[in-house]
Order: C-alpha cells, then structure tokens, then sequence
C-alpha cells in the first residue's frame, strides 16, 4: 500500500474549503474594521443589507431570556422532549470534564500548584437561516456554563426577522442571558471587540459559513476562539459482515451537510464496498437533500478497499477524521489502534447522527486532519490556568545558588540580584 498522503484524492480532501478563506479575507477584514470603528452604526447597516431586518435602534436586535422563555413555550412537546433530554445527557458528559484547582505541599513549607480559573464572558455565534441548529447551540454553550463562565451571550442572524423558535428553545434551557440579532463576520467583530450593546468576551465559540470561519481566525488573538473548523467529514472503517445499508446510510448522513463534506469507507472487503455502493444509490432515490449528497460524495467521498484491516487503520491514522465509525466485528480490539480521530463510534448501534444531538459527548470537532494535534470542546476549553507559587524560606534557601548560576550564564544578572538581595 502506498503511503496514503500521496494519494491526490486524499490531499484534496485534506485542503477543501481553504481556498475560499483567501478569496473573501479582504472583505472580512473590511468588516472587522468598520464593526472596530463604528460599532452599533455598522451592525445596523450590514443586518440590514444582508439579513433583510431594518431596525432603528440597537436595542431591536436583541432578544431577551423572556421571549427565549416564549419560544419554548410554543414548541411542540415532542421537541421540548428531545431538547431537554439532549441537555440533560450533554450537561452530564460534561459535568463528568470538571477540573479542581491543585496543590502540592512540600515537606519544608512550599506551596506549588494550579488554579483553574472559568472565563469571565463567552460568545457562542449560531448559523441562522437556513442552516439554523439548536444542536450547535446547546453543544457550544452547556461546557460553558458547566465551566462557570459568568456570561455566554449569542449571536444569530435572523434573517428578514425571522426567529426559530427550536433555537430560542434551546437558549432558553440552557440559560443563555441575551441573544442578539447579529450575524456573519460583523457578529464576531462585534464580540471580540465590543460595542456599546455587544460585550466584548474572553472566547467565540460556534460554527458559521466561510466569513465566520475567517473572521474567527482574523480575530484570534484579540480574543480566544474554539478551533479553526472546515467542512464536515466522516471515515467509516468496516469489514465483512459489516451491514452495507448501515454504512450506506451513515455515509449519506454527513455528506448532506453541505458539498464540500467528505464522507469515506474504507474497508479490506471488496464485496462490501460494491454493496455499499449499491446501497447509496436506493437510499439516495428519495432523499430530500440528494442534490447535496451526490455533489458531495463526487467530488469527496470514496470508496477505499485496503489489503487488510490493520492497512485500513493506517489510513485512519494518516486521515486523522472528524468522525470514524469502526464497524468490525471486534471495534473494541481496534479501538487502541485508532491514534487520530474527533470522534470515535464503535458498533453498528452508534451512528455518528447519535453523537451529533443527544449522547453526550460534544459534536464540535477538529477537521481537516486537525484530529492529529486538537481535541473536541469541552469544559476545560472555558477554564485558564495559573501557577501557584509559595516558597519557605528554607526552599528558597535551598535552591538560591542554583538559580544564581542559571540567570548568571543567561546573561540577566538583574534575575540574579534578585535573588542575592533576599539574606
């Protein structure tokens, strides 16, 4: 088997996406920069030029925790149901991520440790329109509040003014404190910035289209932002006896995201990648989102028949894949040989659609090969971390000389004096 990261399909998976960030940075940086200067003035001006929602006053794009409480209130029980118990088992999984504060106590009086800290304000953006998911918003803001940040505030464009109340729902059970009609790159300047009616926050959160994106990494550094996302991706890692309608179905899951989602098999057997195959085609015969699948899965999906089940593992590892679904006979026993993925599902019974609602572990995952250095959010990304240093007398007696000599051959004998004052 040839090394995988020469094959040119492979590589052109592993970059989709990143071109179009070049082709709009100059307009997103146009737009940091009047959000920057102007503020309320020019978030007005681009909601309405493209969101369709002309408002006089600020104050007409922010939705309060009452009429969140509304929106809830109107939706149907059966939705009600699904969302709290998503909150319920997202909040649990989370919870179960909590760190403590930390001290080593030394023998002669010493303190050393760690303080762990929540974030003060978190901004969590939410698509709106169109690709308008109450999921997202529950995935980005339950592990900050379980953190303990103070303040999560969201922005979401509603475009010609038009609310999704499942959305609102979701804000409301979650206990997000304001929601702003504000979106694209102008919402996250607005957060990262700051304007007299948008707080400027510590961390955005939250997936968006390709300004979002690059307006997202624009701003990191100003602020701190989850990861740099691209386009959705799946790896299904299956053997015979594999259900070729299972895999079929969970490829065709993440490829209607949008056209520029990968969704890949790869497996030893022949025979299962031709009924796979198969498969894809009756399933796709009435599907509302065919269109995008089909254009998906021509221009980044694929079929990959290796010579063997560990040759495929390879693969996994070189992909390093947002999603992997193992569905082999014994995926427990590939599981520690699995090095690089976001999200690991094991078995016929945990389809990555599963993971993206109401298990419990977060759906926001590193792509684009990003699996192999990043980590799904969690609660430890709203927490920051200080040192905690307190010497006895005894310890800094102990170790003065050493240290003296350090900053002496380093050439910084200001470290060294302060050291030699102290008797």
């Amino acid at each position: 088997m040839d090394d995988p990261l020469f094959y040119p399909w492979l590589e052109e998976v592993r970059v989709r996406g990143e071109s179009g960030e070049t082709q709009v940075e100059g307009a997103v940086r146009e737009i940091l920069r009047e959000v920057r200067s102007k503020g309320n003035e020019a978030l007005l001006e681009y909601t309405r030029r493209w969101d369709g929602l002309d408002v006089s006053s600020p104050e007409d794009l922010i939705i309060s925790k009452g009429e969140m409480e509304v929106a809830y209130s109107v939706l149907p029980a059966q939705l009600q149901d699904a969302l709290q118990e998503a909150y319920r088992r997202i909040r649990t999984f989370h919870e179960a991520q909590r760190e403590q504060s930390w001290f080593l106590y030394e023998p002669e009086g010493t303190i050393l440790g760690q303080k762990v800290t929540p974030l003060d304000r978190v901004g969590a953006y939410v698509p709106g329109g169109r690709a308008s998911y109450p999921s997202s918003l529950l995935m980005n803001v339950i592990p900050a509040k379980v953190a303990g940040v103070k303040e999560v505030v969201v922005c979401s464009p509603t475009p010609n003014g038009k609310v999704n109340e499942a959305l609102l729902g979701a804000a409301y059970i979650t206990g997000v404190d304001r929601i702003y009609r504000v979106g694209g790159a102008q919402a996250v300047a607005a957060m990262a910035y700051g304007t007299s009616m948008i707080p400027s926050v510590d961390k955005i959160v939250g997936p968006g289209n390709i300004y979002v994106a690059t307006a997202k990494r624009l701003v990191f550094g100003v602020v701190d932002i989850d990861m740099v996302a691209g386009p959705s991706e799946i790896l299904i890692l299956a053997e015979d006896g594999a259900s070729p309608r299972y895999v079929a179905a969970d490829l065709l899951s993440q490829a209607e995201h949008d056209v520029l989602a990968s969704a890949i098999l790869v497996t030893p057997s022949h025979l299962l990648a031709q009924e796979v195959a198969k498969e894809v085609e009756v399933l796709l015969e009435d599907l509302p989102t065919a269109l995008t699948v089909r254009r998906s899965l021509d221009s980044y999906g694929g079929l990959v028949v290796c010579s063997s089940l560990e040759e495929g593992v390879e693969l996994v590892n070189q992909i390093a894949p947002e999603h992997l679904e193992i569905l082999t006979k014994d995926p427990w026993r590939v599981l520690p040989l699995i090095h690089h993925a976001g999200a690991i599902f094991l078995g016929h019974y945990s389809p990555e659609p599963m993971g993206d609602y109401i298990v419990g572990p977060n759906h926001v995952l590193p792509t684009g090969g990003r699996a192999r250095f990043s980590s799904p959010l969690g609660t430890k990304d709203f927490l920051k971390y200080s040192s905690v240093i307190s010497l006895s007398m005894e310890t800094f007696a102990a170790l003065k000389s050493r240290v003296i000599t350090l900053a002496q051959w380093e050439g910084l004998p200001a470290h060294a004096r302060a050291l030699e004052v102290r008797k």
